[in-house]
């Protein structure tokens, strides 16, 4: 146990991370040059194109210092804030951390709350300076930021490049000397931290894990503390470039489990891992069940292929836990699923995926989160679809999630990053100037302002320099009420949302405009209107096509001519009560660009 170091790399999106990763794994001589690709640890498409990690990994590596052997374990994270739980538990598999900063960049918003998350959990820090070799390097501004926020000395910060190698042997020494070697009794009962989960076909669910107390054999009768379900150990080992399989796992180490689990649902990322016969008593403090926190629904355009969206949001749910879905129907798109997500790239993703594994086109609606409706005999009711907010005449209030959001950015931004979050309803709760000229802009917000296009807007009134992290905090009660659209005087369910009442008449009025330009004229007169309850706040109409009946009248009396229009106006009359309105796709996928 004396010569192994449990570690993490904390830092923001496109700082270097997995780059760096790379290196360690060639200068520990785990990966060959002939097998090393780049971005090794992200094995997804999706996150080589995007340049971020999604899901997290964890690598052994065997490192020679001083003639001694030391196991060195890499546990990677995921860069994004929709991630945020699965980087808390890596971190507390974990003694200390890699705090990445890119020299050109300095630091960035998830940079700071990811390392808060790791100065609690009594992590210590080694602060690396990537990306030295750019021409835009500033190592003396971004030193000075990092020791102001760690409070450690110039001299503790390595330079390094993950393209060049450069203080990559650096890193490893400081790794051995400054990260304390786990402690643990082997002789105590199993607990055991899962930070990670996968889905493989062959094999069932093979979680990750790190062994506090005690220590597993191969075999084992095991259970799980929070789910309370009980398995047998069929194989376990630790993880190099491909899975090795042990007789034991001791403490202090990580390792793989496979216990023939065939649901992703069965094991959950936070859980304790303990003996059948003899449990422990105290679990792996921390544990909580992910919550989704945006909603939408996801149809398949052609209604035919419900059936194998279901079958692929299974197939992918089996990868990604935090996935949830239900069935639901709805009068314009037919047959679809309500989806939970943890934020919008989570979301993003699932839809690329679904294109991209299984070939699959979904249209989705409007996203939005869970409010929490308090009825008049002060009954709750969780609402996750506008469609199940009860009647205004049964609500006392309604409440909805709000977020402490964090925005770093350059002090000349400052002043329209304010007035943005201002339209979104945040309140300024604190600002804080990093240095002369990055400021740390501090908000409360309702989070459904956020889940929008917020981040687009955020990143546009700072030509792209402001960088932004939120957790949620609780709900507060807020003016909302429910925006119905009607079309030819039918409700589209899937067009309506849950809307703060200020807000609610300009978003009425833009969504009848944009709707009006999309829908194809008809042979009769559609209206379209935005209510709230039987209130209409906003109506457009679309004309009808009319044929020129009287083309072929020439000369004689006006009669002639009225009685072709009577008679034409009849027709149109009778066919707006028979005629359906088609609502084409782009409509749906319009609202969601309502503001730009």
């Amino acid at each position: 146990m004396e010569n192994i170091r449990n570690f993490c790399i904390i830092a923001h999106i496109d700082h270097g991370k997995s780059t760096l990763a790379d290196r360690l794994l060639q200068e520990t001589q785990t990966i060959s040059d002939r097998e090393l690709k780049e971005q090794t640890l992200d094995d997804m498409d999706l996150e080589r194109e995007r340049g971020i990690t999604i899901k997290s990994h964890a690598i052994q590596m065997q490192y020679n210092y001083h003639g001694k052997d030391y196991t060195l374990n890499l546990i990677d994270t995921p860069g994004h804030v929709d991630f945020s739980y699965e980087v808390s538990r890596s971190i507390a598999a974990c003694e200390g951390a890699l705090l990445i900063v890119d020299a050109s960049q300095g630091i960035q918003a998830q940079t700071i709350s990811n390392l808060y998350l790791a100065l609690n959990n009594d992590l210590i820090i080694i602060p690396v300076l990537n990306k030295m070799d750019l021409p835009g390097a500033m190592p003396e501004e971004v030193m000075d930021q990092i020791e102001d926020l760690i409070l450690c000395e110039r001299e503790d910060i390595i330079p390094a490049s993950g393209k060049t190698g450069l203080g990559v042997e650096k890193i490893l020494e400081s790794i051995v000397k400054k990260i304390p070697h786990p402690s643990g009794d082997e002789n105590k009962p199993l607990k055991a931290l899962i930070f990670d989960s996968v889905f493989n076909p062959f094999r069932g669910v093979i979680a990750y894990f790190r062994i506090f107390e005690g220590k597993v054999k191969k075999g084992q009768a095991i259970k799980f503390y929070h789910t309370q379900n009980n398995y047998h150990a069929d194989e376990i080992g630790i993880m190099g470039m491909e899975m090795i399989p042990q007789q034991e796992v001791g403490v202090g180490n990580v390792g793989y489990l496979i216990a023939g689990i065939k649901e992703a649902k069965e094991i959950k990322v936070g859980d304790t891992i303990t003996y059948e016969e003899n449990p422990t008593n105290a679990p792996v403090q921390g544990f909580e069940d992910v919550k989704p926190m945006v909603f939408a629904g996801l149809y398949p355009v052609d209604t035919d292929d419900f059936e194998e969206l279901r079958e692929s949001m299974s197939k992918l749910q089996l990868n990604d836990a935090s996935l949830v879905f239900e069935p639901e129907s709805s009068t314009a798109l037919g047959f679809g699923f309500r989806c939970g997500f943890l934020g919008m790239l989570h979301m993003e993703i699932i839809q690329e995926r679904l294109e991209r594994e299984f070939g699959l086109t979904v249209i989705t609606t409007v996203p939005n989160v869970s409010y929490k409706a308090i009825k008049s005999d002060n009954s709750v009711v969780i609402v996750n679809n506008p469609t199940d907010l009860p009647e205004p005449n049964y609500i006392n209030y309604v409440e909805e999630p709000y977020i402490n959001a964090q925005i770093i950015t350059q002090a000349d931004f400052v002043g329209a990053i304010i007035t943005l979050c201002i339209e979104k309803r945040g309140m300024l709760k604190n600002q804080v100037y990093l240095t002369q000229d990055r400021v740390e802009l501090t908000f409360e917000m309702p989070l459904a302002e956020v889940v929008f296009d917020f981040f687009d807007k955020l990143k546009t009134v700072s030509k792209g320099y402001a960088s932004f992290d939120y957790y949620p905090i609780d709900y507060q009660q807020s003016k909302l009420v429910k925006l119905d659209i009607l079309i030819s005087s039918k409700p589209v369910d899937a067009l309506s949302a849950i809307i703060h009442r200020d807000k609610a008449y300009e978003y009425g009025k833009k969504i009848c405009a944009k709707l009006k330009e999309l829908i194809p004229r008809q042979q009769f007169e559609i209206p379209i209107q935005a209510a709230i309850g039987t209130k209409v706040i906003s109506r457009e109409t679309i004309k009808a096509l009319r044929k020129d009946v009287t083309a072929k009248c020439y000369g004689g009396d006006i009669t002639r001519k009225r009685k072709l229009l009577e008679k034409q106006k009849a027709g149109k009359k009778r066919m707006r009560q028979v005629g359906r309105v088609e609502i084409p796709q782009s409509a749906f996928m319009a609202v969601l660009k309502i503001n730009d």
